[in-house]
């Protein structure tokens, strides 16, 4: 069979170093299987090779990207599911999987594979679970770009090139992340909601304006807007508001030439003692001392 694209694949070395940055690569590469072709097509080293029923298990972590053509999936964790093109993976190492192109169709794919402590401490955070490892982000040129230079600069092995590529990975998870987070946020109206109450909250010089009022005035009950809101931003409305209320005194104390007390006043705190506890337990020092290393 004649194919139009050639597979590439390849293995990286790490050092201590390495090691070090919190994340490393250890493979990355792509492959296009043809409708009826034999799957997988490239030699892996056996560490890599399905195993018996066509399992694997890995000790590291990969992002395998589907850009055409459909199959299935399944995993300790996940049970055998239809996955099409513009569906992303990521495997866990220890977790077995097994993944494979319909004969139909063939597939195209990309991998990298990876491990280190920034990513573990991901998945200890629940950003990533073994349960919920697909993402359907669609086909998207800058995530295959990605892959592309990946293989470029690790094919180049120039001084630093681990720390470099692994950045990229690290930019891939956090698009994954992004994109799955808002596709599951399919409800248009009520995340007009949230965009509309996290503007009032910035116009809201006041500080008079509670959640349970926003709410109010952009007729939804208030139990639904909190849970909402925190499942959109990560954090509650009061939190977020919080947030904005320390980025506008940071502000005041950088570029305005107000005095701490018209600060505190500004941003409606009862006293100067009252906004420099505030502001203290959030960035660990005054108001004065913030000014002072800026001036």
């Amino acid at each position: 069979m004649v194919r139009q694209q050639s597979d590439e694949l390849k293995y990286l070395r790490v050092n201590a170093r390495d090691e070090e940055w919190g994340i490393v690569i250890t493979t990355v590469g792509y492959q296009y299987v043809a409708p009826h072709e034999s799957y997988p097509l490239s030699k892996h080293p056996d560490s890599y090779n399905f195993k018996s029923e066509g399992k694997r298990t890995l000790n590291e972590y990969q992002l395998v990207y589907i850009t055409r053509g459909e199959g299935f999936f399944t995993s300790r964790s996940c049970p055998m599911t239809h996955i099409e093109a513009g569906t992303m993976l990521l495997l866990f190492p220890g977790e077995w999987h097994k993944y494979y192109p319909n004969p139909q169709t063939g597939w195209d794919e990309h991998w990298v594979g990876f491990r280190g402590c920034h990513i573990d401490n991901r998945v200890k955070s629940h950003f990533f679970t073994p349960d919920h490892c697909l993402f359907k982000i669609g086909t998207d040129d800058k995530i295959i770009d990605l892959y592309h230079e990946i293989m470029e600069k690790a094919e180049r092995e120039k001084a630093g090139f681990q720390q470099i590529i692994s950045s990229i990975v690290l930019h891939l998870l956090g698009s994954v992340y992004y994109k799955e987070l808002n596709r599951s946020f399919n409800d248009s109206v009520m995340v007009d909601v949230i965009n509309r109450a996290r503007i009032m909250m910035k116009e809201d010089r006041s500080g008079n304006l509670s959640p349970q009022r926003i709410a109010e005035r952009l007729n939804v009950g208030y139990s639904l807007f909190r849970r909402e809101f925190k499942r959109y931003s990560g954090i509650s409305p009061g939190q977020y508001q919080q947030q904005v209320k320390l980025a506008r005194a940071k502000e005041l104390l950088t570029s305005s030439s107000l005095s701490i007390a018209e600060i505190a006043f500004e941003l409606n705190f009862e006293c100067v003692g009252q906004f420099s506890t505030f502001f203290r337990r959030k960035e660990g020092i005054t108001p004065s001392e913030f000014r002072n290393q800026r001036h």
